[in-house]
């Protein structure tokens, strides 16, 4: 992946944030989430495999039909 940010052209690292989807009747947030993060504007990005396990988690708690779900990002070590 470009180290470069195409944004502000700063250097981008590896590190962590927070997601946070509005799903109407409630929210979900997740902590620790791994990204690249833009040393210089803070903009991030997801790695492919990041963004689906965060719809997977979306749409558990989409089907659940939960009001608040807060969750800690976890490793899966197979």
């Amino acid at each position: 992946m470009n180290a470069r940010c195409p944004l502000c052209g700063g250097i981008r690292t590896d590190g962590t944030t927070t997601l946070t989807a509005e799903l109407g009747f409630g929210i979900v947030v997740v902590w620790h989430v791994p990204a690249r993060v833009c040393a210089q504007c803070g903009e991030e990005w997801l790695a492919d495999a990041t963004a689906s396990r965060l719809e997977a988690m979306i749409a558990s708690a989409q089907a659940n039909q939960e009001v608040v779900e807060v969750a800690e990002w976890q490793d899966r070590a197979a």
